[in-house]
């Protein structure tokens, strides 16, 4: 088991508590960083576990897990903690991890979960859906498509995640939330591989030759996957496309790192809006 044999990563730093009277990491923690891992597994691939296990019909039971120890982890060490699903069965699928310090492989753990109907816990075929994801990803592919069009196509699903992210998670007034803008709006919609929205964002044109980009959501359980770039990214080509020189936004300040990153700049001084404090940014387009 090699550190290039996992595409998922999951890094943590060994805590005090994790260690043990020999002041290193007592061995039970490692099948615990194996779950952390295996919870960025599904987030690598855009399933939200609750939402995507409804969706499939079951939910997968660990049946298995073997623990083979090659060195110790001490106390600061940061780990990487490596997951990939090695094998699909007819009703079970095996998943391999490895603890690593750099590239040196410290534990390796194997875990054999069973897809069973959560009611009578009695097994269940694996679904031809959750079957090709991990295959797809395993061999390097892309795990969500990108959608963009308008609010008669896209619209249920953007306001099915808008709603989740502003209204529920973020307790905004469902009347600011949705408005008469979205009927002229370009949306843009990420969907992961069992048809299920995980980002969305809109752009407007409140002048000619300006676009302005809003309503920027991701789903809370696969954040920091690219996910919302990749409609950031796509609006801001959109805007390009129709000959667009200048994309503004009113960016929440706590995600006025993530607009720097993708180009954007800031103009003026924060101000509250919905509640929220924002600041202006602006992109200009070659």
């Amino acid at each position: 088991m090699q550190r290039q044999d996992f595409r998922c990563f999951h890094r943590l730093r060994v805590r005090w508590a994790e260690v043990d009277i020999q002041k290193i990491v007592f061995n039970a923690h490692y099948l615990t960083y194996a779950d952390c891992a295996m919870t960025e597994y599904w987030r690598a691939l855009a399933l939200p576990y609750e939402a995507s296990m409804h969706a499939l019909g079951g939910e997968i039971y660990l049946k298995k897990a073997s623990v083979e120890y090659h060195a110790s982890a001490r106390l600061d060490d940061l780990l990487d903690i490596g997951m990939r699903c090695a094998r699909v069965g007819t009703t079970s699928l095996l998943f391999e991890c490895g603890v690593f310090a750099g590239d040196r492989l410290l534990v390796s753990v194997e875990l054999v979960y069973v897809f069973a109907d959560p009611a009578t816990h009695t097994k269940r075929a694996v679904p031809p859906q959750l079957r090709a994801v991990t295959e797809h990803y395993e061999a390097g592919g892309e795990v969500v498509e990108l959608r963009v069009g308008d609010w008669t196509t896209l619209g249920r699903d953007a306001a099915r995640l808008r709603t989740a992210v502003f209204v529920q998670e973020q307790g905004i007034a469902p009347e600011l939330e949705l408005d008469a803008l979205d009927a002229t709006a370009v949306h843009a919609v990420a969907y992961n591989r069992l048809g299920l929205p995980v980002s969305t964002g809109r752009l407007l044109q409140p002048a000619p030759g300006e676009g302005r980009i809003g309503r920027m959501a991701v789903d809370r359980v696969v954040r920091g996957q690219r996910w919302g770039r990749m409609v950031l990214d796509a609006l801001v080509q959109a805007a390009r496309a129709r000959g667009d020189a200048l994309v503004t936004l009113h960016a929440q300040s706590s995600a006025e790192g993530f607009y720097r990153r993708a180009g954007f700049e800031t103009e003026g001084a924060p101000y509250e809006e919905a509640g929220i404090a924002h600041v202006t940014m602006r992109k200009a387009l070659p």
